[in-house]
């Protein structure tokens, strides 16, 4: 198997077969992220986001530095695809703005699957139901861009400590430090939300 950096290199010099390489190497590791970012997405929007994704990756992968590792790079841009087409679709629920449509039709026997929810412990896992799912990402909403990005890379991405201290230029016991401080600000945040009886603790 061509290594990560063989791969975008040739991406980088117009290898359309390298493209379909990355695109099949990223796509589902997308997928299940982007699926996870709001319980509102469904498969096609999913599919939509990453086309989006992919579509920024193929402009400006001539930018990639490799400062970060390429998924991490990836990820950031499908977080950022995602929040956009959220804020589309309310803006458009709203009566504010137009749905936006998929950029290319798909052979329906050729749709990639989306690869099901991560199974890493995170705090995702303590909610339970659709309520509690859509709760946690109205309080992830909340947080500020570093807290959200580290909860985002390792519970959502499955990215291991020493990736994101890699990624983010950080010490691995800082990195467990920020992440254990953001999930409490996410629980405290959280408990505003749902002061009762059914308030959850993180």
């Amino acid at each position: 198997m061509n290594s990560e950096a063989e791969i975008i290199a040739r991406c980088q010099q117009g290898d359309s077969i390298a493209w379909d390489e990355l695109f099949d190497r990223y796509y589902g590791v997308t997928a299940r992220f982007v699926f996870q970012l709001s319980h509102e997405f469904n498969h096609e929007d999913t599919e939509e986001i990453c086309q989006e994704t992919f579509l920024s990756v193929v402009r400006n992968l001539s930018s990639f530095q490799g400062q970060s590792s390429f998924q991490t790079w990836l990820l950031r841009i499908a977080s950022n695809k995602a929040m956009d087409f959220r804020q589309k679709n309310n803006a458009a629920k709203r009566g504010g703005g137009i749905a936006p449509i998929p950029l290319h039709a798909r052979d329906g026997s050729d749709e990639p699957v989306v690869d099901p929810p991560s199974s890493a412990p995170g705090p995702d896992a303590l909610l339970l139901g659709s309520e509690r799912h859509a709760l946690l990402h109205k309080s992830l909403d909340q947080l500020d861009a570093r807290c959200r990005e580290i909860i985002e890379l390792r519970y959502f991405g499955d990215l291991s400590y020493e990736q994101i201290s890699s990624d983010l230029g950080l010490n691995p016991k800082t990195v467990s430090s920020r992440l254990s401080k953001c999930v409490d600000r996410l629980g405290v945040i959280t408990k505003k939300t749902m002061p009762h009886s059914d308030s959850i603790a993180v």
